[in-house]
């Protein structure tokens, strides 16, 4: 068997969603769709799919929540900055409109990422393996300095940045995404040398935010993977066709919600819509497992890195 070009970890995030999330994530797993997960401990079924974890023996780590639902801490439920008069986060752009305005606090951010460090403990019986962000909180600014010491201080060795080659050549994303997507890149650029400085490991390469929902296919993932083995990326060792880089490739499968699921105000619209199981589909199709034969990509779990 040839030596691989890339060690490639497939994360399947927001694990514990609901059960049908849960279920559509298992089914990728043991389809040799998706290598690692993600899990939301303050959502619906989280219990469930540190459980399903288990049994599957399933690579597992944290997806931590700052944006969606209920905080797992207590004292954060009422009267906090992270929270709206319901006792709900802010939501993806409300946490980040909080934060532009100096309207959160980094103390209540860091009680909430500890709080939901212990909940995952006491899930799955472990620390998590990696630790990244629900909708990429944990690249903004103040949050990833808050997030980076977490990680540092409980020995939580690998995170996710979220910098895409090719990212602005994508011109079929729609303009809100490209807006969005391109402040998550610039945030997390800016973040690179904070995780760095804790000591906090990152693999070579980031993909996933071009291939979201339906612009999953094999063609993009093909196009996302030899982006990132051409010579642009650093790589861990070696140079040229020879050298191996380490990656991290973001995904979303799973059967579509029902009225349950989600971490305390019910199932998002991307949740509901079918955009998770045309994922699955995709990551379990016969000409990926093929693309990854071909490119000389293996899958792994961080802790193989």
């Amino acid at each position: 068997m040839p030596q691989p070009r890339m060690l490639l970890v497939v994360t399947g995030d927001d694990f514990g969603y609901c059960p049908r999330r849960n279920q559509g994530i298992v089914d990728c797993f043991l389809a040799g769709g998706i290598s690692n997960v993600s899990l939301l401990v303050n959502a619906l079924a989280a219990r469930e799919a540190a459980h399903m974890a288990k049994r599957h023996n399933i690579p597992i780590g944290l997806h931590a929540n700052l944006s969606e639902g209920i905080p797992v801490s207590p004292s954060l439920r009422q009267a906090s900055t992270l929270v709206n008069q319901q006792g709900f986060f802010l939501g993806k752009m409300g946490f980040r409109q909080a934060l532009e305005r100096s309207q959160l606090c980094m103390k209540q951010v860091e009680l909430e990422l500890r709080a939901q460090v212990r909940r995952f403990t006491e899930l799955t019986g472990h620390l998590p393996q990696h630790m990244d962000g629900h909708q990429h909180v944990h690249v903004l600014p103040e949050v990833r300095e808050v997030f980076a010491q977490v990680l540092s201080d409980l020995r939580i060795r690998y995170t996710r940045v979220p910098v895409e080659h090719g990212l602005l050549s994508c011109s079929w994303l729609p303009e809100h995404l490209q807006t969005f997507y391109t402040q998550v890149e610039k945030d997390a650029v800016d973040a690179i040398p904070v995780f760095r400085r804790h000591g906090i490991r990152l693999p070579d390469v980031y993909l996933g935010l071009t291939t979201v929902g339906q612009n999953m296919s094999v063609p993009s993932l093909q196009r996302a993977l030899r982006l990132a083995l051409s010579p642009g990326p650093s790589s861990s060792s070696g140079s040229g066709s020879n050298r191996l880089v380490t990656a991290e490739l973001m995904v979303h499968p799973g059967y579509p919600s029902t009225q349950e699921g989600g971490c305390g105000e019910g199932p998002d619209d991307f949740s509901q819509s079918t955009d998770r199981q045309h994922e699955l589909s995709v990551l379990t199709d016969p000409a990926v497992l093929t693309l990854y034969s071909q490119e000389r990509v293996q899958l792994c779990a961080f802790k193989d890195l």
